[in-house]
Order: structure tokens, then C-alpha cells, then sequence
């Protein structure tokens, strides 16, 4: 546990001033009722005012998240020479070719059977076509180059909202520890490749951001956005929807400002169903993208997910099956995910005092998501969607441990994106 540092209390509007001390002078009243229209006019500047973000903040998780590309561009270098894979194919590996092919040639008019850019949501590659046609070129390496360029963005936004959600949780020593973390787990090549979570997640924690300091129309606007980037960003609907409860039940309905709330999940909606609708029109179905995932990936949520998974894996190191050519990494990468998730959501109960509402309900849903998956485990992709689950690991361990925590992190990053870079599985 962290020692709490010490804060100088101001009195707050309402409250009894200490004994001995002076009365506070009252305001005089203003004809004409100036001072209401002040405190309307100054209301109304503080729901409208950016985010604040300190400099030395951005500067700090700037510098780490840069070390850490660095780091990947080197590893990625590296299995270009031993390993002779063109760098291009690379970053655009897994999932990478899928959101390319998407935003070179789009959606088909119909679901087929089988694999399709149907199973993929669009806002992401419609950024990369944008930035494409704007900054590099509409061939397969420009759309590549662009994909990368969207998701070293966005982890750099994201790096930035991840360190001012933990330190406004746990104060600035762990923010800086969490921010290290986050930038080192093995789960951030997300965003050194063509994969969504590159816009997802800054859209994720803008909106967790937005919603702690009660700025609904931004909120709204974030969780839509984040609606149409991937199945999992609709994990962001019933965060909103937590976070205006809690807010209607603290000042009540008759609360203008409260019923402003609803602002955040009724626009959390517009961007599945602005796809919903897309596909409907152009493919005959809104439902065309589960579909498609359940025909072509066989995804299905399923309780016992992990246990058939286990399964699958222990028939692929069997001995009596040693002929078989590779051992799926997924598998045995989601198992040790799903250790440490349920360990970080144990840990986040722990400490809810400090942990929002909002980014408790977001941890829990991916989460839950991640465990249920039949094929996607959670593996360090899914563990960073969930991130307050991993930062909590930062915020527990500090010294020698929290070192060796980071060191161990930042060598499997390394180890990890070495396979990944390459589509490479364990032998059996």
C-alpha cells in the first residue's frame, strides 16, 4: 500500500467554518441576478473546457512509448535479416491483412461462407484509407504504412489518457509505474501493426476520461466512434449507461445537468447502429458481421470456452499426436491471460475505492468477454483492451518486485513480437 500524501482541504460551499475563524464574507446580491447568470455562464465553461492533461505528463508517457516503439522496430528489423520476412508483411500480419484488404476493396454485397472482410468492423480501416489517399498511397504498402501510422497514433493517445486515468486514481508514482507497464506489456505491439485496438483504445480512455469529469457530449461522441472500430468496443455502451445511472441517482431527474447524462449512451449508439444499418442495405442482413465471424472463425460465446480450449491444447503437445506440425501460441498464451486477468479484476475489487465506476464496469465487460470467447482467449491483446486489469499490477507491485515486474514485461514483449512479426507457433 501507498502512502497516502498529505492535501490541503479548502472549505466547501455549505459547510460550518472552524471555530475562532472569521465568518466568510457573503456576496452581495446584483441586480438583475448577475450572479446567478455567473455561476450558469461559469457551469457551462467547465463542462465546455478541454480535458486537462499536464505537459509533464504527456512528456513522460511520450518518452516511454517512444523507447518501446523503438524497441519493436528493432525486433521487427531483426526478423527481417534472420528470418528474411519483408517488413511490410510483417506490420501487416494476423489480423493486419484482414483490416488491409478491407480498406483497399471493402465490404462484399453478400455473406459468404467462409472467411470475409465481413467479420471486421469499419471506422479503422476507413481511417487508414483516409490517411492513405492523404499521406501516403492506395497500393498494399501505402495502406500498410498507413495502418501503422493510425495505430502509433493512437497508442500514443492512448499512452497519455492511460497515464492521467491512473494517476487520478492512484496518485503520480503509481501513474508513472502504470504508464511503464502499459507501454511494456506484451499486448502493446498492437500498436506497431495494422490491428484496431490502435483506435479503439485512446477512443476507450478518452471516454472513461470524459466520463469521470462528467463531459457527456465528448463521452457520447468517443463511445460512438469506438462502437464502429470492433465487436468489443460495444463493451463502451453500458459504461455510459452506468455512468449516467450514477449520476441521475446523485442529483436526481429533476436535475437538468443529470438528465444531460443520457447524452453519453444514447450517442454510444450511433456508430453500430450506423453499421447496422450500412450492412442492412448493402449485404441484406445488420446482423452480417456475427454472421460472418460465427461461419467463418467459428467465434460463439461460450461459458466453458477456456476449458475446451485447454483441451484442444493438451491434444496438440500429446505425445501420441507428437507428429502434429505446431502448437497454437494462442492457446496456450490465453490460459496464462486468464490467470492474469482474473488476478487483476481480484485486485481492482480490492481497490475500487479508488478505481472509477466507469473503468470498473469496462474491465469487467472485456473481461468477461475475453473468458467466454471460443476463439479469442484472452491473450495479451485482449488483456490490454482490459487495462485497468493490468495496471492494477502496477499500482500492487512497486520496488524490487514492480522492477522485476517491468523487466520481465518488457522481455516478453520483445520475445512475443518476435513470433508475432512473423506468424511463428511453438513446436510440440
Amino acid at each position: 500500500m501507498e502512502a497516502a500524501t498529505d492535501s490541503v482541504e479548502t472549505p466547501t460551499p455549505g459547510t460550518l467554518p472552524a471555530a475562532g475563524a472569521p465568518p466568510a464574507p457573503r456576496a452581495l446580491p446584483v441586480p438583475g441576478g448577475a450572479p446567478a447568470r455567473g455561476r450558469r455562464r461559469s457551469a457551462r465553461r467547465e463542462r465546455l473546457s478541454p480535458l486537462p492533461v499536464s505537459l509533464a505528463h504527456v512528456r513522460f508517457a511520450a518518452a516511454v512509448y517512444l523507447g518501446t516503439r523503438v524497441l519493436l522496430l528493432l525486433v521487427a528489423l531483426l526478423d527481417h535479416e534472420l528470418r528474411h520476412q519483408r517488413l511490410i508483411t510483417e506490420l501487416a500480419n494476423w489480423d493486419g491483412m484482414w483490416f488491409r484488404a478491407l480498406a483497399r476493396h471493402g465490404y462484399p454485397d453478400h455473406v459468404p461462407p467462409g472467411q470475409t472482410t465481413l467479420g471486421f468492423f469499419p471506422l479503422y480501416p476507413l481511417t487508414m484509407s483516409a490517411v492513405a489517399h492523404v499521406f501516403t498511397s492506395t497500393d498494399i504498402g501505402g495502406v500498410t504504412i498507413a495502418g501503422v501510422i493510425v495505430s502509433g497514433l493512437g497508442g500514443l493517445v492512448a499512452t497519455v489518457l492511460v497515464q492521467q486515468l491512473a494517476t487520478g486514481w492512484w496518485g503520480e508514482a503509481a501513474g508513472r509505474r502504470a504508464t511503464l507497464l502499459f507501454c511494456l506489456f506484451p499486448g502493446s505491439i498492437v500498436f506497431s501493426m495494422v490491428y484496431s485496438e490502435g483506435l479503439l483504445l485512446p477512443l476507450a480512455a478518452g471516454c472513461l476520461l470524459a466520463l469521470e469529469r462528467r463531459r457527456w457530449l465528448l463521452a457520447g461522441a468517443l463511445a460512438g466512434a469506438a462502437t464502429a472500430v470492433q465487436p468489443t468496443g460495444l463493451a463502451i455502451i453500458p459504461v455510459c449507461a452506468v455512468s449516467a445511472g450514477l449520476e441521475l441517482r446523485r442529483r436526481g431527474w429533476g436535475s437538468r445537468a443529470a438528465r444531460r447524462s443520457l447524452l453519453a449512451p444514447a450517442l454510444s449508439l450511433t456508430g453500430v447502429l450506423s453499421f447496422s444499418a450500412f450492412l442492412w442495405a448493402w449485404a441484406g442482413t445488420p446482423l452480417a458481421t456475427y454472421q460472418a465471424q460465427h461461419r467463418g472463425w467459428e467465434e460463439k460465446t461460450d461459458p466453458f470456452a477456456l476449458v475446451h480450449q485447454a483441451s484442444t491444447l493438451i491434444g496438440q503437445i500429446s505425445l501420441a499426436h507428437f507428429n502434429h506440425p505446431t502448437i497454437n501460441l494462442n492457446l496456450p498464451l490465453g490460459l496464462i491471460g486468464a490467470a492474469v486477468l482474473g488476478w487483476g479484476l481480484v485486485l481492482l475489487v480490492r481497490h475500487r475505492g479508488g478505481v472509477s465506476a466507469e473503468a470498473m464496469v469496462w474491465t469487467f465487460v472485456i473481461g468477461f468477454l475475453a473468458l467466454t470467447s471460443e476463439y479469442v482467449p484472452p491473450n495479451p491483446r485482449m488483456l490490454i483492451t482490459a487495462f485497468p486489469a493490468v495496471l492494477i499490477l502496477a499500482k500492487r507491485y512497486k520496488g524490487r518486485v514492480g522492477v522485476c515486474l517491468l523487466v520481465g514485461s518488457g522481455v516478453l514483449l520483445a520475445g512475443l513480437s518476435a513470433l508475432t512479426f512473423v506468424a511463428h507457433t511453438l513446436r510440440p
